[in-house]
This record gives structure tokens, sequence and C-alpha cells, in this order.
């Protein structure tokens, strides 16, 4: 199977088609980051505005950190900025907010697209822990 998977897939149009339509597609929240400092969202996904409350037109251009408020553990996202200065993966949880202001812990893994040693975007697959209350 994993020939005829690999036969299907030679053509770069196939498989960026097949990417598109599981990020597109996915159950889990997935945002695409910029790999500057800044962290500028580039893509989110139909999941992330179920999750967030958020459309993509409304995040684009805007860092992640909108979801941030006051009970948004701070060593976290220490933990978060020095794996990412690293060019390293990260996974945590922490509470984050809703468009609409409601608490929510979420579950993340941020991972480097990486073209070589340097990491061109970064994304991060997001999904909703036991709520708030």
């Amino acid at each position: 199977m994993a020939k005829s998977l690999e036969n299907a897939l030679q053509s770069e149009a196939v498989r960026l088609s097949v990417l598109k339509a599981l990020v597109d597609n996915s159950f889990d929240s997935i945002l695409i980051t910029d790999a500057t400092k800044a962290g500028k969202i580039l893509y989110a996904n139909k999941a992330f505005k179920r999750l967030t409350g958020y459309s993509q037109a409304e995040v684009v251009g805007k860092t992640p950190r909108i979801l941030q408020g006051p009970a948004t553990d701070k060593n976290v996202l220490d933990r978060l900025r020095k794996a990412l200065s690293k060019g390293n993966s990260f996974e945590g949880r922490a509470i984050n907010y809703k468009k609409n202001g409601s608490p929510f812990i979420m579950h993340w893994r941020v991972v480097p697209a990486k073209v070589g040693k340097e990491a061109k975007v970064w994304l991060a697959i997001q999904r909703e822990g036991t709520a708030v209350e």
C-alpha cells in the first residue's frame, strides 16, 4: 500500500492538494504562523473557528496571543518561546479565551516546517481539553 501511495503522490500538485484537504478538514484546529519573532497567523482552518469562534479572516495577520488572557500561564508561554527560539517543537496546555471571552483549556503542539535547518513556518495543532468553569 505504501508503494501505491508513493506512486499517487509523485506529482507536487497532488501532494499539495492532499495536504490542503487534510488541513482544511482536520477535526483538530490548525494554525500556520510565519517563522518571525512576531509569529503572525497566515492560515487558520475551519476547526479553529469551531474551537475559538474566530474566523480565518479575523485572525490572519494577527498573532496567537489574541487567545491569551489573565489566566493564561506565563510559564507555559515562556517554555513555548524558548522551544521556538531554538527551532524545537513544543507541546503544552494552557487556559486560553474564545472570541466570546469564555476560557477553555487548550492542548497544543507546535512544530516547525523546515527547509534544511531553517523553520519557514510554524504549525500549531490545537484541541480543547476539559471545560474551565
